[in-house]
């Protein structure tokens, strides 16, 4: 990469002609990530605010193509990592987030779970343990007082605040849940998001398969509650929601992250962030292709 040329064209940037600007523009996006560094450093010396702007324009767009490819990757990848996607997720708003952080935080849950586990312990003692752990000790809640914010659904934010939304919680609990070896999934449930305790002997279970038996549902949103089938039933029946074995069972990590993505786009409606919107509708079309 020439330094010189990358300077030059940095300054061209607030030319005032748009055909010269947008030429620039595409340029310096086509250096892809390597370039930032060069496009922050001639913020910082720079004094002139339109410019800045510009610059400023730039990086979010090479931060952005990228986080588009990366999450195309982790689409068409075997495994699907929910932590992985999770955190891709959460770049969209937080590029330069620490991951180690992330990953500390969620072991500190896991430790601490692990040492009040032992194999002795039934389905329903291990989901009091890690509720106890979670809810208790750590002091995760569900965010009542903003139920909509985009935070709720940025995993390093819930993770700093110990408040989010059905989801999140939900996804941060089942991947301790995985680390303990408890068979705990997401449940795409309409209008909420929950989690299932299955039955089945430590292999990943596949959505839809009859064989699979759920022992019962953990509401994450409400400290770990725990319920049978019938209050989903429940639950459907006040929805007016014709019941579907999809809404019973496990679901795949791509939908969790689709809803996350469903999610913020309703949060950043409400608030009338409209480029927001439409960039997070163009991540949403890319996993749904």
């Amino acid at each position: 990469m020439d330094n010189k040329e990358i300077d030059a064209l940095i300054r061209l940037l607030d030319d005032t002609d748009p055909e010269v600007s947008r030429h620039i523009e595409e340029r310096l996006l086509s250096y892809g990530r390597e370039v930032i560094p060069y496009l922050e450093s001639a913020w910082e010396s720079s004094f002139d605010p339109g410019l800045q702007e510009n610059i400023e324009g730039v990086i979010h767009k090479i931060q952005f193509n990228t986080l588009t490819e990366e999450l195309k990757a982790w689409a068409k990848s075997k495994e699907q990592d929910l932590l992985t996607g999770t955190i891709l997720v959460a770049r969209y708003q937080y590029p330069d987030l620490d991951e180690k952080k992330i990953h500390e935080a969620l072991e500190d849950i896991r430790k601490d779970a692990w040492i009040e586990m032992n194999d002795h312990l039934t389905a329903l003692e291990k989901v009091k343990v890690l509720n106890q752990i979670i809810f208790e000790a750590h002091g995760y809640s569900g965010n009542t007082a903003n139920f909509h914010a985009p935070q709720n659904s940025f995993i390093n934010s819930v993770l700093e605040t110990k408040k989010g939304n059905p989801l999140l919680l939900s996804v941060i609990y089942s991947i301790v849940a995985k680390e303990l070896e408890m068979p705990v999934y997401g449940v795409n449930l309409p209008e909420h998001f929950i989690l299932a305790y299955v039955n089945e002997h430590g292999t990943e279970p596949i959505p839809g398969e009859k064989e699979l038996k759920v022992l019962f549902y953990i509401n994450a949103f409400s400290k770990g509650s725990i319920f049978p089938r019938s209050e989903v039933d429940k639950f459907l029946i006040q929805l007016k929601i014709k019941p579907h074995a999809h809404y019973y069972e496990p679901c795949k990590n791509i939908e969790i992250i689709q809803r996350m993505i469903r999610n913020l786009i309703f949060a950043y409606t409400k608030l009338g962030h409209d480029e927001k919107v439409e960039e997070l509708e163009a991540l949403y079309s890319d996993l749904t292709e």
